[in-house]
């Protein structure tokens, strides 16, 4: 039978990397527990839009609003939640690859020089999905939870 011997030093170092190791565990699972707790985010669109696939380059042309049509012709009108919301700047960097600011100074350079308009703006996600189903060439965003038969979703490749 061998015996295990810590001096003092030795002792510290098992002490403090079973700490670190502790902490590392503990902060992976509570990241992923928060992680699985967040709805999933939809791409979504009004019922008459015939495109149910867009790539992620045309979706973000869209909601910087530097493409205004479907890939098809029909004019696209985009609503978008506003920029301080966390469903807003989890669409942006999840769908998206950009954060909301970057998009708020795309729309911002486009609006001051004359050039084109800002996106729609919602106060909340009911309020996304019912202008997106009343509105012709509607997009926008929402999560799982509201999500009825008065919108269609857009799968992003």
């Amino acid at each position: 039978m061998t015996s295990l011997v810590l001096t003092g030093c030795s002792l510290t170092r098992t002490v403090r990397a079973i700490s670190i190791a502790v902490f590392i565990a503990y902060f992976s699972l509570s990241t992923s527990l928060v992680i699985a707790r967040e709805s999933p985010i939809f791409l979504v669109a009004n019922p008459d839009v015939t495109i149910n696939l867009l790539n992620r380059d045309t979706v973000r042309a869209i909601f910087a609003m530097r493409q205004r049509t479907w890939p098809n012709g029909q004019a696209a009108r985009v609503f978008v939640l506003d920029s301080n919301n966390a469903v807003h700047a989890r669409f942006t960097k999840e769908h998206l690859s950009v954060y909301p600011h970057q998009l708020q100074l795309a729309w911002d350079r486009m609006v001051f020089s004359g050039t084109g308009q800002a996106p729609d703006r919602v106060s909340n996600q009911v309020e996304m999905r019912d202008r997106i189903a009343s509105t012709p060439g509607a997009i926008g965003y929402i999560e799982r939870e509201y999500l009825d038969d008065s919108v269609q979703v857009i799968s992003i490749e």
